[in-house]
């Protein structure tokens, strides 16, 4: 179970990173989507393995993708 919040957290997060950098807004939504997405499976793959670091920093990420993904629906 460890190893599919990693694995998910990262195609996710990597997902997300390709479709903002694609430059289109009609794509933008679903790029910070997948970083929430991504995020939430971080956060569980951080709590798995506690580790309070990363734990600390997806869920400051988490936010920040809150805050693009709203942004985006303006």
């Amino acid at each position: 179970m460890i190893t599919m919040y990693e694995w998910t957290g990262s195609i996710l997060g990597l997902l997300g990173a390709f479709l903002l950098a694609l430059n289109k807004p009609a794509l933008a939504r679903f790029g910070w989507l997948g970083f929430l997405l991504a995020n939430f499976a971080m956060i569980l793959f951080a709590i798995s393995i506690e580790r309070n670091g990363l734990l600390i920093q997806q869920c400051g990420f988490l936010f920040t993708s809150l805050l693009g993904f709203w942004r985006s629906q303006c």
